[in-house]
C-alpha cells in the first residue's frame, strides 16, 4: 500500500462512501473529539456529499497511538492523508481546535500548489489572530474537568467514571496544550472562501472573534451565528440549521459561490 494511502486509513474514516458525490467535506474534530463526533453529519449530507472524518491518535481505535501535542505536527500528518484527494473539490470543516486545523491544512495545500479548499468552515473557534493567553493544559485534572463542564462537551457519565477519565484525560490534555501553544504566521493567507460559525454565548469565543476570521483570507468570507455555547452545533435545532447550511452551500448551488453574509442564523 503506497504511503499516502496508509495515511489516509490511519487517519480518516469514511462513514458513508459516496462514490458519486460531486465534493467532499473532511472534518476535524475538537480538543479530546474522535471522528465518531462527525457521523451524523455524514449521514445527513451523504450521499450529496461525502464526508470524510479525521481521527486523531490517542482516542477510540488508535488509542495505543501516541498523542501529538504540536497542531503544527499534526496538521503536517493531516495534510499526508489527504493531499492526493485531488480528483474532485475538497472542502474542510473544523470545530473548535479542527478549525485551526482545517485553516493550517488548507494553507499546507496551497503550499502544495493543489487546487484550494473549495471552501473552509471554522466553528467555534476564534480566529488565529486573537490571541489569549490560556494555559488549561497546564491545571489539574479538576480544573481541566471544570472546564470540560464548562463548555457542555462531555457527558458527565464519563466526567465522573475515574477508569474513563483516566483513559480519555491525555488525550484532552495534548490536545489543549496543541491549541493553546499555536502560533500562526501573520504573513499568511488563505486564497478560498471561508465561512465561520459560532454559538452567541460561547465562553471561548465572542462574536468578533469568530468574525476576524475575513482577516485569514483574501477570499470571501461570512459569518454564522447561532443560539448556544461553545457546542451549539450538538443540539437538534442548530445542528439541523448547520446541515442545511452545509448542503446548500457543497451541495447546491456550489462550492465556488459565496453565500452572502448573514449577521444571525436563528
Amino acid at each position: 500500500m503506497p504511503q499516502s494511502a496508509e495515511q489516509f486509513a490511519k487517519w480518516v474514516r469514511r462513514s458513508h462512501p459516496a462514490p458519486q458525490a460531486g465534493i467532499r467535506l473532511v472534518c476535524l474534530p475538537h480538543a479530546g473529539g474522535s471522528a465518531s463526533f462527525y457521523f451524523p453529519v455524514s449521514r445527513a449530507l451523504a450521499p450529496a456529499v461525502e464526508v470524510l472524518a479525521v481521527q486523531y491518535p490517542g482516542r477510540q481505535d488508535r488509542r495505543h497511538e501516541p498523542n501529538i501535542p504540536d497542531l503544527h505536527a499534526m496538521a503536517d500528518r493531516i495534510f499526508d492523508a489527504v493531499c492526493d484527494l485531488d480528483d474532485k473539490p475538497l472542502a474542510l470543516f473544523g470545530h473548535s481546535m479542527g478549525a485551526v486545523l482545517a485553516y493550517e491544512v488548507a494553507l499546507r495545500m496551497q503550499d502544495a500548489g493543489l487546487p484550494a479548499p473549495a471552501r473552509v468552515f471554522t466553528s467555534g473557534r476564534r480566529a488565529p489572530s486573537c490571541l489569549r493567553d490560556e494555559r488549561i493544559h497546564a491545571e489539574s485534572d479538576e480544573q481541566l474537568v471544570a472546564e470540560l463542564r464548562k463548555l457542555s462537551g462531555t457527558a458527565d457519565t464519563m466526567l465522573t467514571d475515574p477508569e474513563l477519565l483516566e483513559m480519555i484525560m491525555p488525550a484532552i490534555r495534548s490536545d489543549y496544550r496543541a491549541v493553546e501553544t499555536y502560533a500562526h504566521d501573520p504573513g499568511r493567507k488563505l486564497d478560498c472562501p471561508v465561512t465561520a460559525l459560532t454559538g452567541d454565548r460561547d465562553p471561548r469565543v465572542t462574536v468578533e472573534e469568530a468574525a476576524a476570521w475575513e482577516r485569514h483570507t483574501s477570499g470571501p468570507a461570512d459569518l454564522h451565528v447561532y443560539p448556544g455555547g461553545h457546542f451549539y452545533l450538538a443540539e437538534p435545532r442548530e445542528s439541523a440549521l448547520v446541515i442545511a447550511l452545509l448542503r446548500e452551500l457543497l451541495a447546491g448551488r456550489g462550492a465556488e459561490e459565496p453565500a452572502p453574509a448573514r449577521a444571525a442564523v436563528a
